[in-house]
């Protein structure tokens, strides 16, 4: 029996911010109803990466929305509102992340559907919360993403801002949804309330720079300096960072800079013995170590660092990783058919319970797929 066995989400969310944090319950054992406008359903299943379709939706709309239900509904038509609300009369969770004030005019704002359910826990997602000079921009990850400073931590010194090469923003939002969730629940089995829980992808991404940001606040709110190359993290010293070696690249983390140059033979170290030196030349002894780290191949040096417990690792990409033996003993991969006889290959829950991998039990729905079902079990 899965942790959430019998915990009925309601699932009004679109895009990837709030059905993430849905698809989190579901893989835990929820039972989540999407619900969708009739026919073409929720906006996110024609958002698509590399123009990639499976059944007719996206495929970001599958890895995002497996062990789901359909049901469709147009909250605009009266017969088709009462319905839902008898559905959520039953819920324990409902979910959405329109736009502030749209709920409100459907009849589905949290004061509403507190009278309707009040043990129910009313879930949103907004980009930058419901008040200020913000609230009414659109909230989309890359844009989030640059509006909060997150562009500006990636990248070298020279670089224009970097936005990070995935949905960060969005996915730390749907956890954090996620989390007040559950909190939320364990709350109402003491107190048999519900609760409003709320999350901003703008506060979700000023969250996931807490390290970074307090580092700021603390330090005389000096501007955020990258390394001139190879910058991992713009507030640690050398020799954090990735440096090109013959062959390929690989990963310094933080440690003894001394202990480095002795291992890797490299005498020029030894002149920053003062540990204040290795953030404030950072670049100098970056340099110097880049100087090195080419002249041998990626396996040289991982052979001689690891030996010696200095953290490191090799770069790999996409078909090195998936091929190699840690990956597959992980057993992360899943394939999961869908009604059309097309198959997506996704990735599973990361999480394990009682050493128990998590596994989907069923692919995305289609439109309305249950529709008809979920009426006949609910009674609506």
């Amino acid at each position: 029996m899965k942790p959430l066995e019998g915990v009925l989400v309601l699932e009004f969310a679109q895009f990837m911010a709030g059905p993430s944090a849905g698809l989190k319950l579901a893989d835990l054992g929820a039972r989540v109803i999407k619900i969708e406008r009739p026919n073409s359903g929720e906006a996110g299943r024609q958002i698509a990466l590399k123009n990639l379709f499976l059944d007719g939706s996206s495929l970001v709309f599958h890895t995002v929305n497996r062990n789901k239900d359909s049901y469709a509904a147009n909250l605009k038509d009266p017969e088709d509102l009462e319905r839902v609300k008898k559905l959520i009369a039953q819920a324990d969770v409902m979910t959405h992340n329109f736009r502030p004030g749209v709920m409100d005019k459907i009849g589905l704002d949290y004061n509403t559907v507190q009278e309707i359910n009040p043990r129910l826990v009313y879930a949103t997602v907004t980009g930058y919360g419901t008040i200020g000079p913000w609230a009414k921009k659109p909230g989309q990850d890359l844009l989030i993403q640059a509006m909060s400073g997150f562009a500006n931590l990636t990248g070298n010194a020279d670089d224009d801002p970097v936005p990070v090469g995935a949905a960060v923003s969005d996915l730390i939002t749907g956890t954090h949804l996620a989390h007040g969730i559950l909190a939320s629940l364990v709350k109402r089995s003491k107190t048999n309330k519900g609760a409003l829980v709320e999350v901003s992808l703008l506060e979700s991404t000023l969250d996931l720079q807490f390290e970074v940001i307090t580092t700021y606040l603390n330090d005389g709110n000096k501007p955020v300096k990258r390394a001139k190359k190879g910058a991992a993290n713009p507030y640690l010293g050398a020799p954090y960072g990735i440096y090109k070696t013959k062959d390929n690249y690989i990963a310094l983390a933080m440690g003894s800079l001394l202990k480095l140059g002795q291992v890797i033979q490299c005498n020029e170290i030894e002149a920053y013995s003062d540990t204040e030196s290795w953030f404030r030349k950072r670049d100098e002894i970056m340099d110097i170590l880049r100087a090195k780290f080419i002249t041998e191949n990626s396996n040289h040096w991982l052979n001689l660092l690891e030996t010696e417990g200095i953290w490191c690792s090799d770069v790999l990409d996409y078909k090195t990783l998936v091929n190699h033996e840690a990956y597959k003993v992980l057993k992360m991969d899943q394939k999961l058919p869908l009604l059309s006889g097309e198959e997506v290959h996704t990735l599973r829950s990361p999480i394990r319970v009682n050493d128990q991998r998590i596994f989907a039990s069923k692919p995305a729905p289609r439109v309305g797929q249950h529709t008809q079902d979920i009426i006949k079990e609910f009674n609506l």
